[in-house]
């Protein structure tokens, strides 16, 4: 009885019991005790209807003082991924000003680390999902636990989880930048002023207690060990800084640091590059002079994807990705559990990827193009499109990141999944359209062998190398229950 308005109720209550009261006026000396019991039981009737009616009218007023009442618990995907898209939003604010804020010397797994801890923060609320406590490699901290039978806000939970993690992830944030983090997290906790109090405090409590355990893990991954000053190796067609710059190594220990999935790289080491040579029917001749060939034809097209994916200055190496996740979560109009679930997804198969990817480039050391194309093939005045990035050549880590999250777009919002990319339009570039996650990951690989940085076989075995590895990922989680 505890829908519909007072009036309905009780009016329901006297048309159930009316069939056994008589119509007629009673002589209460013609009956017994017992003859007058339906009457009795008529008027219990309407005292119980009524009852039930203001019992109910209280419990409904109650929930919105007692935050501890159950029953009425909303799942994650009830909330949309407005909070997540706004602090990808910051994520991308934060790098990509000149000097921008970094985080983790490994850059890919700051979007990681923040995806994790998303997810962990929102996944009570999933019933069909579960943590990767004891999933993920070294993480088995004693998380805390949503409390039964009480009330949670996920999207608190998520605006705090992130604001903990990108306040103490981007280690050489400004004040500034500290200040716009603090600012957002205050910004999106005052749209949420119809909650009740006791819900907020639990619900961002908690945001930031599972943060604290995921950024507690994440520190211990190799990022902070230790190292001796890199010295690359000497020789022909090996790696060294290059002009007009000459970039000092980076990244030389990073394939060296932890993977988040244990196993996600197995399978996927690349098959050695072509041996050295400066013969000009040697396979090595043939690869760099492809490059310089296509620098002397290129189109107006190809041009600009060259430089659609320069990424400097903008958002260097796995932030483009997460652009592009902020979004297909615009598009498809995604729901906070498939946000956090996405970021998480898409941010750790990135990270393991780069591991891999950064392991080969210092495993076998191959030179840039601008060297062997200077001094073999004899064109001294000749330039890349922009400046090479001061790392060695195979494998190609844009195209590597873009095979990763290809495979995970792909599982997450459909292969032929059409959208075009409006990441660098605040630059004036004409936005990428794509028809599905393959021809975007193709792109991107090309896109670097037009800029005259990269060979086409460390494009092409990066983004197969970042696919295996999203896969394993893939084979080994288990989000579902």
């Amino acid at each position: 009885m505890g829908d519909g308005n007072k009036e309905d109720n009780f009016t329901l209550c006297v048309v159930t019991a009316l069939p056994i009261v008589h119509s007629k006026p009673i002589n209460m000396k013609k009956y017994s005790f017992f003859s007058l019991l339906p009457i009795l039981f008529f008027l219990l009737m309407i005292s119980s209807c009524k009852k039930d009616q203001f019992d109910v009218e209280a419990s409904q007023k109650e929930l919105g003082k007692n935050s501890d009442l159950s029953g009425h618990l909303k799942q994650t995907k009830t909330y949309s991924s407005e909070v997540v898209q706004s602090w990808i939003q910051m994520q991308l604010d934060l790098v990509r000003v000149p000097g921008g804020a970094t985080g983790f010397p490994r850059p890919a797994s700051n979007f990681a680390y923040c995806g994790i801890a998303l997810y962990e923060a929102v996944v009570p609320g999933m019933p069909a999902y579960q943590s990767l406590v004891g999933q993920l490699t070294d993480f088995n901290p004693d998380m805390p636990e949503a409390e039964p039978g009480k009330a949670y806000h996920w999207p608190s939970s998520a605006n705090a989880a992130l604001a903990y993690m990108n306040r103490n992830i981007f280690t050489n944030a400004t004040p500034a930048q500290q200040n716009a983090i603090t600012a957002l997290e205050n910004s999106i906790a005052a749209g949420f002023s119809d909650v009740h109090p006791d819900i907020l405090a639990r619900s961002v409590a908690f945001g930031r207690a599972v943060a604290k355990e995921v950024l507690d893990w994440a520190v211990t991954d190799g990022s902070f060990t230790p190292r001796d000053p890199y010295q690359p190796p000497v020789g022909p067609g090996l790696w060294a800084p290059t002009p007009p710059n000459f970039p000092g190594a980076i990244g030389p220990y990073w394939g060296l640091f932890r993977v988040l999935v244990p196993g996600s790289l197995a399978g996927s080491a690349p098959p050695p590059p072509p041996a050295y040579s400066e013969d000009p029917s040697s396979e090595y001749y043939a690869m760099v002079k492809e490059v310089y060939d296509i620098s002397q034809s290129l189109t107006e097209e190809q041009t600009a994807i060259g430089w659609y994916y320069a990424d400097v200055p903008g958002y260097v190496g796995g932030s483009h990705y997460i652009a592009i996740l902020m979004q297909l979560l615009d598009l498809d109009g995604s729901a906070l559990d498939k946000a956090a679930l996405a970021y998480a997804k898409s941010g750790i198969a990135s990270a393991d990827a780069q591991v891999g990817c950064w392991h080969a480039k210092y495993q076998y050391n191959v030179e840039r193009p601008i060297r062997y194309i200077r001094e073999v093939l004899g064109h001294t005045g000749w330039n890349p499109l922009f400046n090479t990035p001061g790392h060695p050549d195979y494998l190609s880590g844009h195209s590597t990141n873009g095979g990763a999250v290809e495979v995970m777009f792909s599982d997450l919002f459909g292969h032929d999944f059409a959208f075009s990319n409006h990441t660098y339009d605040y630059k004036g570039f004409a936005p990428r359209h794509y028809d599905n996650f393959t021809d975007m990951a193709v792109e991107i690989g090309k896109a670097r062998v037009y800029a005259g940085i990269h060979y086409t076989s460390s494009c092409v075995e990066g983004r197969l190398q970042g696919m295996k590895v999203a896969q394993n990922v893939l084979n080994t989680l288990q989000f579902m229950k």
